[in-house]
């Protein structure tokens, strides 16, 4: 038995008042994985741990099955694998955001949703102007990117830019959590002002806001960390001889590397609405015909709940279903190998709240010959009655990957 596990990141959701009090799972037309909730089993899955912010890779670690108290370092680390950074011994590594500041307010966490092309000349700019023997800027994707600090005190408080849209960002500035981590939190806070300095007349920017654009103009570094100690997924899945991971998100690439994992880039895939759900579908079905287990991590709803945008998350929902779990699901069919279909999101990102909480989220499983367990929708009211109950920290993965 292969596996396969399908994320739709973000994309649970509370009740909306103007669907008729029902969640966007509820009201979306997803056939294929309402069909699988069907003739599958189903449950509720907690992916946040206990005292941990309700981040993706917090909660993508949690449903591969990794003990998060054990190797969780934050972001930055995940961030350094995904672009090749190697982080020595002395190295704090950050996730690094590029955001629209407007006055004193944090207007958006994506700089408008800079392409990855304009962000390079903004960071490779900042390393340039800022950079030296201890402090270095590495270009990602889009808005994600990568600051090392070395000899950084991990031991600080550092909100995320997502969790505060239109609001003030001068009172959520980094703080040290212990007197020694003072020195790292005013460096931190000294780049970011130097970089609205810098980056306000940047010509990109002036181009950008000549076109009615967000201009890219600060840096939020957040979410410290060293080089974790994760074991490889084959370590501890004797089934995982040989597995890959499919993402737009650098985060999502990291934490692959980390788990031994092979990445695999698909043309066009972009992390939003617009990304080639085709060929990340097809990618799936390719890796499956040589690899025992495949995770692909979509990325679009999570936007579009950062957004607050309904009808465009009701949309990235129903193109999942319909372009990715749909195909996948009618290719397998005619496979003499058997393979076992995971549906889950990693968290909620609910449109009224505009980021992550750490409620339960609903999950699928079906394969060939599994009995069906009642439920008839797939969904975050439905799924509480499904037969795996309600599993927390590694079940989920421990259940799945047990499935022979």
């Amino acid at each position: 038995m292969k596996h396969l596990i399908i994320l739709g990141d973000g994309m649970a959701d509370w009740a909306v008042p103007e669907l008729g009090n029902k969640t966007l799972l509820q009201y979306a037309d997803t056939p294929y994985m309402d069909r699988l909730a069907r003739e599958g089993r189903t449950g509720m899955l907690k992916t946040v741990a206990d005292g941990f912010h309700p981040g993706s890779e917090v909660a993508n670690m949690s449903v591969m099955g990794y003990d998060l108290p054990e190797v969780y370092e934050g972001r930055g680390v995940l961030e350094a694998a995904s672009i090749g950074v190697d982080l020595g011994p002395e190295d704090m590594a950050m996730r690094c955001n590029i955001v629209c500041v407007e006055g004193d307010m944090l207007k958006n966490h994506s700089a408008g949703h800079i392409s990855t092309e304009e962000a390079d000349i903004l960071i490779r700019y900042l390393d340039e102007m800022l950079g030296n023997d201890r402090i270095r800027f590495y270009t990602g994707v889009q808005y994600r990117h990568l600051l090392v600090v070395k000899g950084g005190d991990k031991r600080l408080a550092c909100v995320p830019p997502h969790d505060i849209p239109l609001q003030p960002f001068r009172p959520n500035l980094v703080k040290a959590l212990c007197p020694e981590a003072q020195e790292t939190a005013d460096l931190l806070n000294a780049l970011i002002v130097k970089s609205q300095e810098l980056l306000a007349s940047h010509p990109l920017n002036l181009k950008r806001m000549s076109e009615g654009k967000d201009p890219a103009n600060s840096i939020w570094p957040w979410s410290p960390g060293y080089r974790p100690r994760m074991k490889p997924l084959a370590e501890k899945y004797p089934a995982v001889r040989k597995g890959s991971v499919i993402t737009a998100v650098d985060l999502i690439r990291g934490i692959g590397r980390y788990a031994g994992l092979r990445c695999i880039d698909v043309e066009g895939a972009t992390g939003l609405y617009t990304t080639n759900y085709e060929g990340k579908a097809q990618a799936a079905l390719d890796a499956l015909k040589t690899d025992d287990f495949v995770y692909l991590h979509i990325e679009a709803s999570d936007e579009a709940g950062h957004e607050g945008d309904v009808p465009l998350k009701l949309k990235t929902i129903e193109y999942l279903d319909r372009r990715v779990v749909g195909p996948v699901c009618e290719a397998l069919k005619s496979w003499s190998e058997p393979v076992a279909v995971a549906v889950l999101p990693d968290h909620p990102t609910p449109c009224e709240l505009r980021t992550h909480t750490n409620d339960p989220v609903p999950f699928l499983i079906y394969y060939p010959g599994i009995e069906a367990d009642g439920v008839q929708t797939y969904d975050e009211v439905a799924c509480r009655e499904g037969s795996y109950g309600w599993l927390e920290k590694d079940e989920f993965m421990n259940l799945f990957m047990n499935i022979k």
